[in-house]
């Protein structure tokens, strides 16, 4: 039996995209399951980076066991092309595709107080809509306890301050997530 989770995110300039690598690690760290990274369409005309993963169909989101989506912030709020691909998820909430899988949710900002905790609860939104069952970071992280750059309850996190590298404790709660929610789908399935 194997869990794929599929690893959903939005990144400009790379941080979400860097979190979703280390929450990846983090699933495929447990047996039977493999992680699948996919991004989404730009809506505008940003040329982005050329180093991207393919962009997620929704066929892909119906069948994956179990989620991890991440945005950077935007205004306090997911990006809007992430925004865009729920918007297109109607017959999978009709259907009832995604009720009872485990979903969590990553972010990253420039800086420490940029808006990290309500765009993790405004990317909960549809997963609650849709039936799924969310989880974070619980304190029994050590990590969580002593980092002093990203990371919280609410999910992995990145301040980037100029786009600089995940630091250790990102890193570590990243993986920690992607372990979590890895283990949490072989459970349910």
């Amino acid at each position: 039996m194997t869990c794929n989770l599929l690893v959903l995110y939005y990144s400009r300039h790379g941080s979400t995209k860097h979190l979703a690598r280390a929450i990846a690690r983090g699933i495929e760290s447990v047996e039977h399951c493999q992680a699948t990274l996919r991004t989404v369409e730009e809506l505008d005309t940003y040329p982005g980076s050329q180093d991207k993963d393919p962009c997620a169909t929704i066929a892909e989101l119906k069948n994956c066991d179990g989620l991890a989506m991440g945005s950077p912030v935007w205004f306090g709020n997911m990006a809007a092309p992430l925004k865009h691909f729920w918007d297109q998820t109607t017959s999978l909430w009709i259907s009832g595709a995604l009720i009872d899988k485990p979903a969590c949710v990553f972010t990253s900002s420039s800086t420490l107080h940029g808006g990290q905790e309500s765009t993790a609860l405004s990317m909960l939104l549809p997963l609650l809509h849709h039936g799924m069952m969310v989880m974070g970071i619980p304190y029994s992280e050590p990590t969580l306890h002593t980092t002093s750059t990203g990371g919280t309850p609410y999910g992995a996190s990145h301040v980037a301050q100029s786009s600089g590298p995940l630091s250790t404790e990102e890193t570590e709660l990243a993986f920690a997530l992607g372990k979590r929610l890895a283990r949490t789908a072989i459970k349910l399935k």
